[in-house]
């Protein structure tokens, strides 16, 4: 038995939820696809499916085995990838993870123009705000923001998010626009709490040498960007987001900076991934790519103690990109 092929057939029948449609998208009958299967639970001495009339389900066993199924046959496709480093067109499926709001105002609406050079490769996206882990969930890369965890990944720092205060005109003409970071403790704010710890984050404030690090009081916290921004939109509180996020909504008018004297520390953003994906062409492509995204976007070079969304704040990040540009990180593994 060719055991690297009943593992690629135990995973289609899978992923296609019944024999006939892994047979079909296979080009193999239905009839060779349950002998492989049959044959793969045989030298494993485990049942790996539970078969019925109607459709086959995982058993326990066959859970396990098929994530580690999954991990093996995409590390051999990469080292298959490796070996063709020149080739003009990477391909194959590619999985990452994104942030919520990274993955829907920045990733998403330029993926045309990867996906335009890159014709070969099939993109699996999850957008959300839960921690991911790369080797367990089999993703091949991820973007993230903040401080990276202690992790043997390859960690490569592709921008800085920029944050604002700002609020709905329909809350400020309710109660009115702060003055002072201290004045927060008088008004609704949105909070926003960790998907992993469940910790409401703090807000901090710079102006002049003057820091402040203070939780604001609110009545609603969320832990997902979209409930965040709607919470917002909807005249529910004063919120803290991203520069790039909320550009859109203050050229609309649906959002007013609030604070803007003062300062919010900035955020590193940075692409992730497992070591034994660092010879991987889709992989390498996609990281070359995004780095590039984010270089052009002038939301994510502006200086420390500039509003990022005043027309100081970016008419002087243009200038910097070609700073930005020449002094990007080369990738390096996090200790």
């Amino acid at each position: 038995m060719d055991k690297l092929q009943a593992m690629e057939v135990f995973v289609k029948v899978v992923d296609a939820g019944g024999f006939t449609r892994a047979a079909d998208s296979l080009q193999l009958p239905k009839a060779t696809v349950s002998t492989l299967v049959r044959n793969l639970e045989t030298a494993l001495s485990v049942k790996l499916l539970n078969r019925t009339t109607r459709q086959v389900s995982l058993t326990a066993d066959g859970a396990a085995y098929y994530e580690r199924c999954v991990r093996i046959l995409g590390e051999v496709r990469d080292a298959e990838d490796s070996l063709s480093r020149t080739q003009a067109s990477p391909g194959g499926r590619l999985r990452i993870d994104v942030p919520t709001a990274l993955g829907r105002h920045m990733l998403m609406p330029a993926l045309p123009q990867f996906l335009a050079r890159y014709p070969d490769i099939q993109l699996e996206v999850g957008c959300s705000d839960r921690p991911v882990d790369l080797i367990e969930e089999g993703v091949d890369l991820a973007v993230r923001g903040g401080v990276l965890a202690d992790s043997s990944l390859i960690a490569r720092r592709i921008g800085m998010l920029h944050f604002v205060t700002c609020a709905a005109p329909s809350y400020i003409a309710l109660h009115g626009r702060p003055q002072h970071p201290n004045d927060l403790q008088q008004h609704e704010c949105v909070n926003y709490f960790s998907a992993k710890s469940g910790k409401i984050f703090e807000w901090d404030f710079a102006r002049d040498g003057e820091r402040l690090q203070m939780r604001v009081p609110g009545r609603i916290a969320v832990n997902d960007a979209n409930a965040y921004m709607t919470a917002t939109l909807s005249g529910m509180g004063i919120a803290q987001m991203a520069a790039f996020v909320i550009c859109p909504h203050l050229q609309a008018g649906e959002l007013e900076l609030i604070l803007e004297d003062w300062t919010i520390d900035p955020v590193p953003v940075h692409v992730v991934y497992p070591q034994n994906r660092h010879l991987s062409a889709k992989v390498r492509v996609f990281v070359e790519w995004i780095a590039e995204l984010f270089a052009d976007h002038p939301a994510m070079h502006i200086r420390a103690g500039r509003c990022p969304l005043t027309q100081e704040g970016l008419a002087a990040s243009v200038a910097e990109q070609a700073v930005q540009k020449a002094s990007d990180p080369v990738p390096s593994v996090v200790r």
